[in-house]
């Protein structure tokens, strides 16, 4: 094990644990990576449900828009499509940063590679972090405007009416309303998942230090 490189999986104190400490740490450090990797998890399929539904939204206002001098024109002249476009561009980036977290994670010749696991396991829940947020602010400092629509509040607006075929106004409402709960919900996920990471992090490096110091103190120079 390297000094100074904190990322040590528990199989690698397993053939050190001969007192209970070092067990307990050992069943902490799993306790933990495996809450880590749950909640990467979680927030990677709350990343591709909102691409889903956001992406899906772009994709109807696309196939239903029509020129500004089209007679009975479906969407407003002015409208504001940049909302939505932020939590899909915001739920990709979160997408591709769990998948990576994940990866290494859970693919041991990745997660061998010491340096570059430790990383990724604390830069992909801040990346994804900081891309909800961002979209989330963008989201509310854009749909805050009274004068121009945009998918949530002309979908919504016209809810109630009842669509024959595509756009449907009522699902695309309640899609966009999906995409901005979990956009919102993301935040503190991957909140969570930094926090873990951190712990996680603390407590290898403790270990480490601990298994090292044991080391010392049975080396037969000192014996």
């Amino acid at each position: 094990m390297e000094k100074g490189h904190s990322q040590t999986s528990g199989s690698e104190f397993e053939a050190e644990s001969q007192d209970l400490h070092l067990q307990a740490k050992v069943r902490s450090i799993r306790t933990l990576d495996n809450a880590r990797i749950g909640t990467t998890a979680l927030a990677l399929l709350m990343g591709i449900t909102i691409l889903g539904v956001s992406g899906n939204t772009l994709k109807v206002y696309d196939d239903t828009h029509v020129p500004y001098d089209f007679l009975l024109p479906l969407w407003p002249d002015e409208f504001n499509i940049r909302p939505t476009v932020a939590l899909v561009v915001g739920s990709a980036i979160v997408t591709l940063s769990n998948i990576a977290a994940l990866c290494f994670s859970k693919v041991q010749l990745l997660r061998n590679k010491t340096i570059t696991n430790t990383s990724v396991m604390f830069l992909a829940p801040f990346v994804g972090l900081a891309a909800a947020l961002i979209a989330m602010i963008f989201f509310y400092a854009v749909n805050a405007s009274d004068t121009v629509d945009t998918f949530l509040s002309w979908t919504c607006r016209w809810k109630a009416v009842p669509m024959g075929q595509s756009p449907h106004w009522d699902t695309l409402c309640q899609q966009s309303h999906a995409g901005l709960y979990l956009a919102i919900l993301l935040i503190p996920v991957e909140a969570v998942a930094l926090g873990l990471a951190a712990y996680q992090f603390k407590q290898e490096r403790y270990t480490g230090a601990y298994v090292n110091a044991r080391k010392n103190v049975n080396s037969p120079a000192l014996s």
